[in-house]
């Protein structure tokens, strides 16, 4: 099962590669009902990507984000769906920064079972195998992917770039990190996967979509995303519209 991450990272690229001809080219920006921003960039790649998987996995539902924004989430979903988020970290694409991803996840019985998370800007691809994460960088090849254990002194924790400072000193006394890192986007997941950093502290709202591949890929490298709590970190929440509680990703 997890070999669907090799095929799901090859539409991950494909998206990449129509998404970053519109990156700082000055593109419209419009506002979703959430005030949250949305491109030419966001449709264009959740076209080619619905269009992909269904050639691919037909029969297969999908969650996407721009689909449920402009037509609602199902009110019940199966044991076995994509979540696909085509332009994760609109606000940091707007901006011109590169920190931004295309992403797909399966999901199988509430869990993330294959993954792959695309950086356009630096042509970075990381993705679930059988044998764990991959990272995948043009012109370097493959190399497998793995979490660092905690650093001696604390770790690196990357956070959101509208935390504040007192949100951030509550968060690093609660987890013990030394270090924090703004970042925007699922990259965050990434970057720890690859031993980067060490933890991800997300106490503010977030959709399924917008973590779902990064948690497969921390999986497979060896990390956890987990709730504050303890507690195995669960998708398919159809009767919450899909919205996600706290959660703690990490390293080993």
């Amino acid at each position: 099962m997890n070999d669907i991450g090799r095929d799901l990272a090859l539409i991950c690229e494909e998206a990449a590669r129509l998404v970053l001809p519109l990156w700082r080219s000055g593109l419209a920006v419009s506002h979703k009902a959430d005030d949250s921003p949305v491109t030419e960039a966001d449709r264009k790649g959740e076209a080619l990507i619905l269009e992909r998987l269904a050639a691919l996995y037909p029969g297969v539902p999908v969650i996407s984000e721009e689909d449920a924004s402009e037509f609602g989430t199902p009110e019940a979903i199966g044991p076995r769906f994509f979540l696909v988020d085509p332009v994760d970290g609109t606000k940091a694409f707007v901006r011109g920064d590169p920190n931004f991803t295309v992403n797909i996840a399966l999901i199988e019985d509430a869990r993330p079972v294959a993954g792959a998370v695309v950086a356009p800007a630096t042509a970075e691809t990381w993705f679930t195998t059988v044998q764990g994460a991959t990272k995948r960088t043009a012109g370097e090849g493959e190399q497998p992917a793995r979490a660092r254990a905690w650093p001696k002194g604390g770790g690196l924790a990357l956070v959101s770039h509208t935390m504040n400072d007192e949100a951030a000193r509550a968060l690093a006394e609660r987890y013990g990190f030394a270090d924090r890192k703004a970042m925007d986007s699922s990259i965050k997941f990434c970057r720890i996967a690859e031993g980067f950093a060490d933890i991800y502290p997300r106490h503010g709202p977030t959709m399924e979509w917008d973590i779902a591949a990064g948690h497969a890929v921390l999986q497979a490298a060896g990390g956890s995303v987990l709730t504050p709590e303890g507690e195995p970190f669960l998708y398919g929440k159809a009767a919450a519209g899909f919205r996600n509680g706290a959660f703690v990703a990490r390293g080993v």
